[in-house]
C-alpha cells in the first residue's frame, strides 16, 4: 500500500466542501500535488479562497518551504480526478448511498494498492466500502474541524479493512504532520466525536435542569478542563490528580466518588423548549456574535495554542 513517507505524491480530495477544501490547503502545505473534485459549481473558488485565506498560517504551522499553492486543480468528474493519485481523501456529504455509490466507483477506477480514506464523522468503514471489490483499502480518516488546523486524524480499518492499508494511511497522516490514532473496533461516531456527545448529553442535561445557564455551562470547561485538556487527555489528567501515586492512588481513593456521580448523570430530551434554552443561551453566551466571526476568533487563537505547544515540547 502507498503511504510510507516520500511515496505518495499526489493526493486527490473528492468533495471539496468546506472538510475537503480545508483537507486541500494543508496537503498542499505539505508539498504535495492536488486534485480536487465536487459537483458544486462553486467548489473551485471555495478551494481558492480557502487555500489563499489558510496559506499564511498554514506557512506559521509546518508548511513546505517550497510548497506551491498552486499546484492543485480541478476536475468535476471524481473519477478523473483520482487518475493518478497516489492517496485519495473522501469528503462527499454524510449520507450513505451517497458515499457508498462514490466510493464504490472510485475504488473501480484506482489500483488496488491506492488507499481510499473516508472523511465520515460517523459512519462505519465496512459499511462504506459495501460495494467496493477491493473492500480492505477504503477506511475512515476522520479529521477534525478545520482539518488545516487540527492535527487529530481517526483511522479506522473496520471489519472489511486490512492491517497495510490501516497501517499506510498511519504512516502518510503521520508524514505530513498530523496526528493519527487508530480506531480498532468499528462503533458510530467514532471516539472523538463520542466523547463529545457524552460531554454534551450532560451539559444539556444541566441546562435542562436548571443547575446553570448555557454560558456558565461552557465556561466550566473553556475556563477549567478545557485548558488542561489542550495539553493531555482525560486518563493523564486523572493520573496527575492522583498526585504522587499517580492512576493507582486516584482509583483507590477518587474513583467512589466519580462512580457515584456516573450513577447520576441525565438522560436529556431535547423538546422545542430545551432546544429554545440552548439557542437563546448561545446567542446570549456570545454576545451575538456571528458564526462566522467565532470560527475566526477561534481559528486565531488555535494558532497562537498549537505554536505555544510546540514551543514547550
Amino acid at each position: 500500500m502507498r503511504g510510507e513517507a516520500g511515496t505518495v505524491k499526489r493526493v486527490a480530495v473528492v468533495g471539496a466542501g468546506t472538510i475537503g477544501a480545508s483537507w486541500a490547503a494543508y496537503f498542499l502545505s505539505r508539498g504535495l500535488e492536488v486534485v480536487t473534485s465536487d459537483p458544486s459549481p462553486g467548489a473551485p473558488d471555495l478551494v481558492r479562497r480557502m487555500v489563499e485565506e489558510a496559506w499564511p498560517i498554514l506557512m506559521r504551522l509546518g508548511g513546505k518551504a517550497d510548497a506551491d499553492p498552486k499546484a492543485w486543480r480541478f476536475e468535476a468528474d471524481p473519477v478523473a480526478a483520482v487518475a493518478g493519485a497516489d492517496f485519495v481523501q473522501e469528503s462527499a456529504p454524510e449520507r450513505l448511498p451517497i458515499k457508498q455509490e462514490l466510493l464504490a466507483r472510485l475504488d473501480a477506477a484506482l489500483p488496488a494498492d491506492v488507499v481510499i480514506s473516508s472523511s465520515t464523522s460517523g459512519l462505519l468503514a465496512s459499511q462504506l466500502s459495501a460495494n467496493c471489490a477491493h473492500p480492505e483499502r477504503v477506511l475512515i480518516g476522520h479529521p477534525f474541524n478545520p482539518p488545516h488546523l487540527i492535527p487529530l486524524v481517526e483511522v479506522v480499518g473496520g471489519a472489511k479493512g486490512c492491517p497495510e492499508a490501516v497501517a499506510a494511511a498511519m504512516a502518510f497522516y503521520r508524514s505530513i504532520g498530523k496526528h493519527p490514532i487508530e480506531i480498532r473496533k468499528e462503533v458510530p461516531g467514532h471516539l472523538a466525536n463520542r466523547l463529545q456527545a457524552a460531554l454534551w448529553r450532560e451539559a444539556v442535561h444541566l441546562v435542562a435542569e436548571g443547575v446553570a445557564s448555557v454560558a456558565d455551562v461552557d465556561a466550566a470547561i473553556s475556563e477549567g478542563p478545557g485548558l488542561r485538556w489542550a495539553l493531555m487527555g482525560p486518563h493523564t489528567t486523572f493520573h496527575l490528580a492522583g498526585g504522587e501515586g499517580g492512576m493507582d492512588h486516584f482509583l483507590h481513593h477518587l474513583l467512589p466518588a466519580l462512580e457515584s456521580w456516573w450513577l447520576d448523570l441525565g438522560d436529556p430530551k431535547v423538546n422545542g423548549a430545551v432546544q429554545r434554552m440552548l439557542v437563546e443561551g448561545v446567542a446570549e453566551g456570545t454576545g451575538g456574535a456571528t458564526p462566522a466571526e467565532l470560527a475566526r476568533r477561534r481559528d486565531a487563537a488555535l494558532v497562537r495554542l498549537l505554536e505555544a505547544r510546540k514551543a514547550s515540547g
